[in-house]
């Protein structure tokens, strides 16, 4: 059975023990905001993208860090740990021009890298002192499911003829990846908290280097900070 439907199977499974529980399971709604960081040029995969680009355009991963922002919906199963269903955005557009190259003219040829990421999350966090207590740590994981749109749009050159031309380079998709996160949550009172997360997701796609892309795959991978406030219901 492929990996991506393993996974989805799960997380399926982890939703289906969530429903089994007592009504009375404690539930948090949580909206946060922080900023995502594509991995560097180091740590990236093997035929990746922005790797091969960064070699040709003024343009690096780190460029892309941008903010994020999304809801969770979380509920306990038991003392010690809770099941989340998680909605995040992400976009980011980079105006970059060729290292080495300039127009006839000698001015300098633009365009404009562009970088949407909006995952669906499915995770289960340990939380060592219990989901009452009134500092509560905890690490957990899950899978998640990518949907993905990148897209390079402006001036390019043939380097057949040496001419320039414009056009746009679009490639959609949607993957399943890996998710690792660890934070804290402190209540406020009774119905609210306050939270801090760090997570960090492990997926790529394809973006076809016969479609005019410079490599044949794109890694999703990287690293986010997150506050969140949040409502017991």
């Amino acid at each position: 059975m492929p990996a991506h439907r393993m996974s989805l199977m799960a997380a399926a499974l982890a939703a289906g023990l969530l429903w089994s529980q007592p009504a009375q399971a404690q539930q948090w709604l949580a909206f946060n905001v922080g900023e995502f960081s594509l991995r560097g040029l180091d740590g990236r995969i093997d035929d990746d993208v922005l790797l091969e680009n960064s070699t040709v355009f003024d343009i690096f991963p780190s460029d892309f860090s941008n903010v994020t922002f999304g809801g969770e919906w979380q509920a306990g199963i038991g003392r010690h740990l809770e099941f989340g269903v998680g909605l995040d955005y992400y976009r980011s557009t980079v105006p970059s021009v060729y290292l080495d190259y300039v127009d006839f003219d000698g001015s300098e040829i633009y365009q404009d890298f562009r970088l949407r990421i909006t995952p669906v999350t499915f995770t289960l966090r340990v939380n060592p002192f219990g989901t009452d207590a009134p500092f509560q740590p905890y690490v957990g994981g899950g899978v998640g499911v990518f949907n993905w749109r990148y897209s390079e749009v402006g001036d390019f050159i043939d380097f057949t003829t040496f001419e320039v031309f414009n056009d746009r380079f679009v490639a959609t998709g949607t993957d399943v990846g890996t998710v690792i996160l660890g934070g804290v949550r402190v209540p406020i009172g009774t119905w609210f908290a306050a939270g801090f997360e760090a997570r960090y997701q492990h997926a790529a796609g394809t973006v076809g280097i016969d479609q005019g892309f410079l490599a044949d795959r794109i890694d999703l991978g990287g690293f986010s900070t997150r506050y969140s406030i949040q409502f017991r219901f």
